[in-house]
């Protein structure tokens, strides 16, 4: 640059020739005795458009000639690279992006003919930035797009002759890699996609029919899918009576995403015997390094369907899952030959234990505690040492704790997180009841010691889970973890080996999960409660265990009073005060009491986050909806935290997952 230039010249000449050449034109028009200074004000800005085209092609050449110079004393290979480079160079300056200087190979591509004025990079290149080099990396992230060609940018920053530190030159060389970049992007859109489709009722559909008609509304079935895979050049294949593969090639993914899997609405209006309405899971495997591994992950992404209750697509990549449909209600679907083959395994699993360690949730209600004590009777019935790992002063259940410490067994059996630590050895077996993910247990570094590991939930399974459990019983028909634990027990334990109150506590799990028998219940639900209260269940116990005292109610009803319908039949409340988990889960609940209110969202401060309860007990799944925020459960309760945001903050959120619930699934 030439530092005679005045400095508030510098950033634009275009800019002062348009004003002189706006000034000269008014004086012209003026009137007539102005038109000899109008021509003489045209004659000055001729001349010093002349003047600034020499000048700038002479500040270009004494560049050419510096950047010759500082090459010089090197070896000739570091001339060339620069003054003779066979890529397209360009000089500019990183405070103004003005180009000092480029090479014929860089106007060339650019279409840059000799400049009279100052030229901006992104002038010439609308998609340029030079942030990159300004963080400090000598690689553009990302292909740059200049017209129909894709160019790679290497660069480097030299300070510019002891100036302020934030006035640099920038040599950026450009790469031609649209050859490149157009067979990557094939490659990575021709990869095999892995689809499996189950038809996830076909023993309902088929049950007590004719042939012709069990032929009809399969072949209605066959039709759907085939319909729904056409025009992708897929290969689709019906390999078992109930289960498809299709396969095809990734570029055709987005399209399924697309149109949110409507194969599922359209095979539900197919309808067999009894009026059941047809539904299908699928799982779909992608983004793996081997055809064999892609198809690994489709087995897991049908495997991750089923197991939270089917009606829907899940996807599995190299990372995670992705879900899509579930929002029907789930039909029970459980046997008891799988409840007693289960059994069979845990009985077995405990039998060559050591010592059995139970552990629930984070803030373990009812249902944790429930299904933790039946799960140590089962021990105790092997003659095992079994005990409850939780956090006294961190649950939603003291008084169910101090009501199982009333009998003899229990006296010990509650321990921390660091005692059990100290218990266990390399064959001890862990117990996780009421969830399946990582991230929610009472301790994730107790689960990650133990390498026997065993799952009871009823939770519709999240993207995380723990993997490589030895028994996974896993059951989102169930109303309550101690409705599956209920079951276990009558195929194990003598009945007579059971406390009254072990069948209080299983109880009190099964009616808060149920909202005492009113959500969420099946025939299975009620063979359950009818066994323990054979064993000596008090309703009346149950009811006093789930009584709150006055501050509990009172701080209840004033989260519920600042509620607001958001949507139809959906409230939502919110606190900025702080409130205590059960609190918010309990107004949750009463908030359905209200007419006309199907689903219902509390949230409100709870230990350094914002803690959030869904319940719905119409079409509206409060699944979908927090698993958008982090949460999980089922259609009909399910909860979430939020951390690093205020009480709007997360409101926001909420009423935002809410609107994107309901555009995907309108009523």
């Amino acid at each position: 640059m030439d530092n005679k230039l005045p400095r508030f010249l510098r950033p634009s000449m275009r800019l002062y020739f348009i004003l002189l050449i706006i000034f000269a034109v008014v004086t012209f028009f003026f009137g007539s005795e102005r038109h000899i200074l109008a021509i003489s004000e045209f004659a000055v800005i001729a001349l010093l458009a002349i003047y600034t085209r020499v000048d700038n092609k002479k500040r270009a050449d004494r560049l050419a000639q510096y950047l010759e110079a500082v090459t010089d004393g090197i070896d000739t290979a570091a001339e060339s690279s620069l003054t003779r480079s066979p890529l397209p160079v360009v000089v500019f300056s990183t405070k103004s992006c003005n180009i000092l200087w480029s090479n014929e190979l860089f106007r060339a591509i650019t279409d840059d003919r000799e400049r009279m004025f100052e030229v901006r990079v992104s002038d010439l290149v609308p998609d340029f930035d030079s942030d990159w080099l300004r963080d400090g990396r000598l690689e553009c992230p990302e292909p740059i797009a200049l017209g129909d060609r894709l160019f790679k940018l290497y660069g480097s920053l030299a300070r510019f002759g002891g100036a302020r530190t934030d006035d640099f030159i920038a040599t950026t060389y450009w790469v031609d890699v649209t050859a490149y970049e157009r067979t990557r992007s094939e490659f990575y859109l021709s990869r095999p996609v892995y689809t499996i489709i189950l038809l996830d009722n076909y023993e309902d559909l088929t049950k007590g029919v004719s042939e012709q008609e069990k032929s009809a509304v399969l072949s209605e079935i066959d039709a759907k899918i085939g319909e729904w895979t056409s025009g992708r050049d897929g290969y689709l294949c019906k390999y078992d009576r109930d289960r498809y593969l299709y396969v095809t090639e990734e570029r055709h993914l987005d399209d399924l995403v697309g149109d949110k899997f409507k194969i599922l609405e359209a095979v539900r209006e197919c309808i067999g015997a009894g009026g059941v309405h047809a539904t299908l899971s699928i799982g779909i495997g992608k983004d793996g390094k081997t055809p064999l591994e892609s198809s690994r992950f489709a087995s897991l992404a049908i495997e991750m369907a089923l197991t939270r209750g089917g009606d829907q697509a899940v996807i599995k990549n190299h990372f995670n899952f992705e879900f899509f449909g579930g929002n029907s209600a789930e039909p029970e679907k459980r046997t008891k030959v799988k409840a007693r083959v289960m059994a069979n395994a845990l009985g077995e699993l405990i039998a060559d234990s050591s010592s059995v360690f139970i552990m629930g949730h984070k803030n373990a209600d009812f249902d944790a505690v429930g299904a933790a004590a039946g799960v140590r009777r089962i021990a105790l019935s092997k003659s095992v040492p079994a005990y409850i790992v939780i956090d006294p002063d961190n649950t939603m259940s003291k008084a169910l704790i101090e009501h199982l410490k009333s009998a003899e067994d229990y006296e010990d059996a509650f321990i921390s997180v660091s005692d059990a630590m100290i218990k266990a050895d390399s064959r001890s077996l862990l117990v996780v009841v009421d969830t399946s993910r990582p991230e929610e247990t009472e301790s994730q570094d107790l689960l990650l010691s133990l390498t026997r590991v065993a799952v009871i939930d009823h939770h519709r399974r999240a993207a995380t889970y723990i993997e490589n459990a030895t028994v996974n019983f896993n059951e989102p028909y169930a109303s309550s973890a101690c409705e599956l634990v209920t079951e276990l027990l009558q195929y194990i334990v003598d009945q007579r080996a059971i406390l009254r109150v072990e069948a209080d506590a299983l109880l009190t799990g099964i009616v808060l999960d149920t909202k005492t028998f009113a959500i969420r219940t099946g025939s299975r639900t009620f063979d359950a409660a009818a066994f323990l209260r054979r064993l000596g269940a008090d309703t009346v116990d149950v009811k006093m265990l789930m009584q709150s005292d006055y501050s509990t109610a009172m701080a209840r009803y004033e989260l519920v009073r600042g509620a607001k319908i958001y949507h139809d039949g959906i409230a939502v409340a919110s606190s900025d005060a702080a409130a205590d988990r059960v609190v918010i889960a309990q107004s949750a609940d009463e908030l359905l009491n209200i007419a006309g209110v199907s689903a219902s969202f509390v949230l409100a401060p709870n230990d350094g986050g914002i803690f959030i309860s869904g319940r719905s007990i119409g079409n509206v799944n409060v699944q979908l909806i927090l698993e958008r925020l982090g949460g999980g459960g089922n259609q009909s309760i399910a909860g979430g935290r939020m951390e690093g945001v205020n009480a709007s903050g997360a409101l926001a959120a909420l009423h935002s997952a809410i609107d994107e619930y309901l555009a995907e699934n309108p009523k």
